[in-house]
């Protein structure tokens, strides 16, 4: 059949587009910037068309053809994300009607119960009744938890688990939770696809345990091989304060924990497994908890993670156009440009700047680059903790850090957009020049800001003093790390 695939940014969308493709369907995504999906290693047997759910014009040409259409998007962590999602949800119901679609298939959260659920939840519900009520029939799979490498809820277990031995967390630590393996999801998600047309309504799904959110810390300690936590659960510690929490010991932001934590304020229980009637539970069984959290360590592990959460987060704000000194009209431009010559290929010297970040550091004064995270998460902001997906590749698209990559041309140009909190927008440059005469390379760094009123030009004044330390040393040492690539390429071309 012909998939639409909305989400194909983000974590489930991300993984589900290639596993279509696998089962023989013709994929479409729908994503706001095609380019987006540029590096993704499916995007090549994938129809990429650009359109936005909030614009209904943009819509005809991407349902045109489309027997299902996935429903994977969210405005979390946007102003009024609840009327967006609304706006969004109505315009693609109305579209998929209008192209003839036969199935649309909604991955949203638990239900929500009572009058204090969260606006999270209660916005995932409404997204669902719109579809349900709309002319197209329609299959909601409703998951509390997902667990998988690379989750926002994995990850804020993860670090939560790892990083306090000890820890006093709110009483929602008690509440019964059942999560559910990626890998459960998606096969769901793919087999409603060929779900008959009388089939619609809302399922719970869910894996085979029932925990509380402590017992998955403790038994998350257990797979990881740490020793058994101490939790004290308290009354004071709200949502709110919880977030604030969340925020600062993993990498997920507040904007992001709060309705994660929110939605683990009241039990996520499925209330029925009716979904067995028609999609059978595998042979075995769906994954308990822990062969899900040891299939997500495993990834993290060797380096093999598809997706993250981060991928889809913040503002998917066009590259073009870069404040460029001869071609920028919007306003004052402050850039810092350093250049070095490398005595080293330039593929030694790509390989270092690719590897940017995460674990590899930003080869400069590390500590200023750690208090300017800590800074970062104290006013809300993402800090350095999202990391990067693989070691050693990048893509577009992703986050790195405080950084999203907004344009890569591999062994010339790396380019960051800066997501921390800023009075104004920046990017960070990288470039790689071969010369040709000597086989050696010239590296090229620039820093970009664009200041926003009084307090943009304010803080550029402020951080330039620092700027010498900061980008003079990670050009130094960019160069100097590509140097001792190339010496120890040819040490061991002699040793062997």
């Amino acid at each position: 059949m012909r998939c639409l695939v909305t989400g194909a940014t983000g974590y489930i969308g991300g993984r589900l587009a290639p596993r279509l493709l696998a089962d023989g369907h013709t994929v479409r995504c729908l994503a706001r910037r095609a380019g987006r999906l540029r590096d993704v290693p499916w995007a090549a047997g994938a129809e990429i068309v650009e359109g936005d759910l909030r614009r209904p014009e943009t819509l005809p040409a991407a349902f045109d053809g489309v027997e299902v259409a996935y429903y994977l998007v969210h405005s979390l962590g946007q102003d009024r994300f609840e009327a967006a999602d609304r706006e969004a949800a109505t315009n693609f119901a109305a579209a998929a009607h209008a192209a003839g679609v036969r199935r649309i298939v909604y991955l949203g959260g638990p239900e929500p119960v009572g009058t204090t659920t969260s606006p999270h939840l209660r916005s995932r519900s409404e997204v669902g009744r719109i579809l349900l009520a709309g002319e197209v029939p329609t299959v909601v799979l409703r998951a509390a938890v997902i667990i998988g490498s690379g989750s926002a809820s994995f990850e804020m277990l993860r670090y939560l688990t790892e990083r306090l031995p000890v820890m006093v967390t709110p009483r929602w630590v008690r509440n019964r939770i059942q999560p559910i393996a990626v890998r459960d999801v998606l096969r769901y998600l793919c087999a409603a696809a060929t779900l008959p047309p009388q089939v619609d309504r809302a399922f719970d799904i869910g894996g085979p345990d029932v925990l509380t959110f402590r017992e998955m810390m403790q038994r998350y300690a257990r797979a990881a091989g740490l020793r058994r936590r101490i939790i004290v659960p308290v009354r004071p510690l709200t949502p709110g304060l919880s977030s604030h929490w969340v925020g600062l010991i993993t990498p997920v932001p507040s904007g992001i924990a709060r309705p994660l934590v929110e939605s683990l304020v009241h039990e996520a229980v499925a209330h029925e497994h009716d979904i067995a009637r028609h999609i059978p539970d595998p042979e075995g069984g769906l994954t308990g908890f822990d062969e899900a959290v040891r299939l997500a360590l495993a990834r993290i592990r060797d380096a093999d993670v598809e997706t993250r959460w981060s991928t889809a987060s913040g503002p998917d704000v066009a590259a073009e156009p870069l404040p460029s000194d001869p071609d920028w009209s919007g306003g004052s431009v402050y850039t810092d440009v350093r250049e070095r010559s490398v005595a080293a290929p330039p593929a030694a010297l790509w390989r270092v700047i690719e590897g940017v970040g995460g674990e590899h550091g930003w080869y400069s004064f590390p500590l200023a680059w750690s208090v300017r995270g800590w800074l970062d998460r104290l006013v809300g902001g993402v800090g350095l903790r999202r990391g990067r997906r693989d070691p050693h590749r990048l893509q577009i698209g992703e986050a790195l850090d405080f950084w999203r990559v907004e344009e890569i041309v591999p062994g010339r140009l790396l380019r960051l957009r800066a997501e921390m909190r800023l009075p104004g927008r920046a990017w960070l440059e990288m470039r790689v020049e071969p010369d040709e005469t000597t086989g050696h390379s010239r590296y090229v760094q620039r820093a970009v800001f664009l200041p926003r009123g009084l307090a943009g030009h304010a803080y550029w004044a402020g951080v330039a003093p620092f700027h010498a330390v900061v980008f003079g040393g990670m050009a130094r040492n960019i160069a100097r790390g590509a140097e001792g690539q190339a010496a120890d390429g040819v040490d061991r071309a002699v040793g062997g």
